[in-house]
């Protein structure tokens, strides 16, 4: 009788308080379902003000939630509806926002004593609401599709998260199950898929000649190059063991002169040099730089991260070509923004943070997020070498990066095409583009990372480049957050 009734004691402490929370959230606990009616939930919040929030019904669901600026935030607030699922935020911070966290069980105690209907607390992001309508406006007026992200390379706070196209999620969240799970099918359907989080998720991209930054800290940090060392300046080379060519951009060399500097190769954004300087190293040198920065890990804002992936190459031809963002290897705008924060941040890299605290329903503070070292890939030393070549990119007359310059400000930023065929021939596959960039440089308030599809879109016939495109978009998020 003793071991049954204590076999009966562990078995009850189990399910009533080691599994509870996983119990609660579990999908197939219908009481937690049903529980849930009862409960107003917490609103997110942006600059304090709610972007989604719950409002009474006359059903028995009690509240529906609802969304202002629905398809701006889209990408953060995910949907919620009571049975028919949720994502983002609101699945992420999802027992903060019912009032089931264990950081309110005493809150939920004092609330049953004194009779108070519960109630859940409200997540503050990071978000500036300045900063987030200017990456949609700006994307939004040359029509493009792609995402814009915007951190604070300091304290890892993220700024910016926009994805496009986006949608409304005030179609899913609706106490309707049949007219949610139209809205859903029209919005799987749609071809331009919406419901991707392009930001941080998604198919993801080739990163292109953003990625050569990875490149150059890790040369400099090895000791393999510094900013003024030469390389062999031809217009076009055969890869080894191979009859594939590589050229550059422009399809001429990296300048005028007989050889071409790394510092030259960024500016211009040269693809010659930079496979020259990448064969010169081992194999797994560069992979190895970009896992230091987040590639290839597991990384939660408290949303899921897709991992951006670069894989080690296995001949000198595959170093050559993921030297320069093809191949294998593959990046969110988000990791692409930690790299170019991490390099603003003297070579110290901050976890991205999307909130910034919890708050109970009377106001007080349950839960503050602080500043977290993510990783520390590079040294000061490095750090200031790959941004004085950045800033050179905005600063130079023939810098690709030029259009990022903003008056009275010292920019460092970097373009990028990615080419998105795997023949030879990539004609008529539209590039990808991309900036990624900082400012001020003296002392970084925002690190931004930019993605366009398709060329720019039908706007651009297709073959827009990031000589202007990505990159007016990045400076006009800097200027928006500079200017709070």
């Amino acid at each position: 009788m003793f071991v049954m009734f204590l076999a009966l004691f562990v078995s009850v402490t189990m399910i009533q308080f080691v599994d509870a929370d996983d119990l609660r959230a579990n999908d197939l606990n219908t009481r937690t379902i049903m529980n849930g009616y009862k409960v107003e939930r917490g609103s997110i919040l942006v600059d304090g003000n709610p972007i989604a929030f719950s409002t009474p019904t006359k059903d028995s669901y009690r509240y529906v939630r609802q969304y202002s600026d629905g398809e701006l935030y889209a990408p953060i607030t995910g949907y919620y509806s009571t049975r028919q699922g949720r994502t983002g935020l609101e699945n992420a911070m999802n027992q903060e926002l019912s009032g089931t966290a264990n950081s309110q069980f005493f809150t939920r105690i004092m609330n049953t004593i004194n009779g108070v209907d519960p109630q859940g607390s409200s997540v503050e992001t990071t978000i500036s609401a300045k900063a987030q309508t200017v990456a949609r406006d700006a994307m939004a007026e040359g029509g493009f599709e792609g995402a814009v992200v915007a951190l604070d390379p300091k304290t890892g706070e993220i700024l910016a998260l926009y994805s496009t196209p986006s949608f409304d999620p005030n179609l899913l969240s609706s106490n309707d199950d049949a007219e949610i799970i139209k809205n859903y099918r029209q919005l799987t359907d749609d071809p331009s898929k919406p419901l991707n989080n392009r930001a941080i998720a998604g198919d993801l991209y080739h990163p292109g000649s953003v990625y050569k930054l990875v490149v150059a800290a890790a040369a400099i940090e090895s000791g393999a190059a510094t900013p003024s060392t030469e390389f062999a300046n031809p217009d076009v080379i055969t890869l080894p063991q191979s009859t594939h060519p590589m050229q550059n951009a422009s399809r001429t060399t990296c300048g005028s002169g007989e050889t071409a500097t790394l510092q030259q190769a960024l500016i211009y954004s040269c693809n010659i040099p930079i496979a020259e300087l990448a064969m010169s190293m081992d194999r797994d040198e560069v992979p190895k730089m970009a896992n230091a920065f987040g590639f290839g890990q597991d990384i939660e804002i408290p949303l899921a991260v897709t991992p951006s992936v670069s894989p080690v190459p296995k001949d000198k031809a595959q170093v050559a070509l993921s030297s320069i963002g093809q191949l294998d290897v593959r990046a969110t705008p988000l990791q692409m923004a930690m790299v170019s924060a991490g390099i603003a941040n003297e070579g110290t890299v901050m976890k991205p943070q999307l909130v910034k605290s919890v708050i109970s329903p009377d106001l007080k503070v349950e839960q503050e997020f602080s500043a977290e070292e993510f990783s520390k890939p590079i040294s000061a030393k490095t750090a200031k070498s790959v941004a004085g070549m950045m800033e050179a990119g905005v600063t130079d007359p023939n810098g690709l990066a030029q259009k990022a310059g903003i008056d009275g400000v010292r920019v460092a930023g970097k373009t990028g095409t990615a080419e998105n065929s795997n023949t030879d021939d990539a004609n008529g596959v539209p590039f990808t583009l991309w900036f990624t960039g900082f400012a001020p440089v003296d002392n970084p308030k925002v690190a931004v990372a930019v993605v366009i599809e398709s060329g720019g879109g039908a706007a651009y016939n297709n073959l827009g480049g990031s000589y202007d495109l990505p990159t007016t978009v990045g400076k006009r998020v800097m200027e928006a957050v500079l200017s709070e």
